[in-house]
């Protein structure tokens, strides 16, 4: 139930975030800025991970790892949409989807995450 849950989830947030940013792109709208707030973001993401690790602070502290992981991973969907809008070339269309797969997946893997701690 909880992986139905997660998947499904990412489908509806991963289809209405790319066409929220194809729409922007039309409009001019460059989403270049987040780059380095959603580095900033996922280096912290990285230490709270590994002080779970190391420190485990239960449940939730797991809830608050997946919602900040599905929130980051969420901004790097719009960030590199707009990036494959804007700046990648046709010939760069493998490293364009790589970068989208890896934010869809671990969109997904924080979502799981987040459904599991609260499911317990």
């Amino acid at each position: 139930k909880v992986i139905l849950e997660a998947g499904i989830l990412t489908i509806v947030v991963v289809l209405s975030l790319t066409a929220y940013t194809f729409w922007a792109a039309r409009r001019g709208k460059d989403f270049s800025f987040l780059g380095p707030f959603l580095f900033a973001s996922l280096m912290i993401l990285l230490v709270f991970g590994f002080i779970q690790i190391f420190f485990p602070l239960g449940k939730l502290s797991h809830m608050i790892y997946g919602a900040l992981a599905a929130l980051i991973f969420s901004g790097y969907i719009v960030y590199d949409t707009g990036s494959i809008i804007m700046r990648y070339k046709y010939d760069e269309y493998v490293w364009a989807a790589v970068t989208l797969y890896l934010d869809i997946i671990n969109l997904f893997l924080g979502l799981l995450t987040l459904f599991r701690a609260c499911d317990n």
